[in-house]
């Protein structure tokens, strides 16, 4: 883990790499979580994380699966969505500079969390939407929505 001057600086000098996980359930409802840190505060969000370095694709979504939804998931078991780009104008630190993230979106089935732990770490809340609802609701962050239209 880098050091958070380190990892500010990073921030403002170049792009981060995520994946974010687009979780259904077989309703096809969409897990989503209300952000607790910056970039985006408050909004609905769907899970993911960054990748780190000399992490492999595969590493990383098992990591950010088990961090985030608290099962480890395997990436060839997931459909890839697309890449996306995801531009804020303020940091984790709400700092002088944005942040600029290159998402990797994968669609995961998942029937339920059993322990909503992990999730909470990153989300204060946690809700299964459906894509009507999800598209509709007006704090569902616009980068999410993106996903399903």
């Amino acid at each position: 883990m880098l050091a958070r001057p380190d990892f500010l600086a990073v921030i403002k000098n170049t792009p981060l790499v995520a994946i974010d996980l687009l979780a259904q359930d077989a309703d096809g409802k969409v897990l989503v979580g209300k952000r607790k840190n910056e970039p985006a505060k408050g909004w609905w969000f769907v899970p993911g994380g960054r990748i780190y370095k000399n992490e492999t694709l595969d590493a990383a979504f098992a990591r950010i699966s088990l961090t985030e939804l608290g099962c480890e998931l395997a990436r060839n078991k997931a459909q890839l969505v697309g890449v996306y780009e995801h531009i804020y104008p303020i940091n984790v630190d709400n700092a002088d500079f944005g942040t600029h993230y290159v998402v990797i979106g994968y669609k995961v089935a998942l029937e339920a969390l059993l322990d909503l732990t992990p999730f909470g770490l990153q989300h204060e809340q946690a809700a299964w939407l459906a894509v009507p609802d999800l598209l509709a609701h007006p704090k569902v962050h616009p980068n999410t929505k993106a996903y399903y239209v």
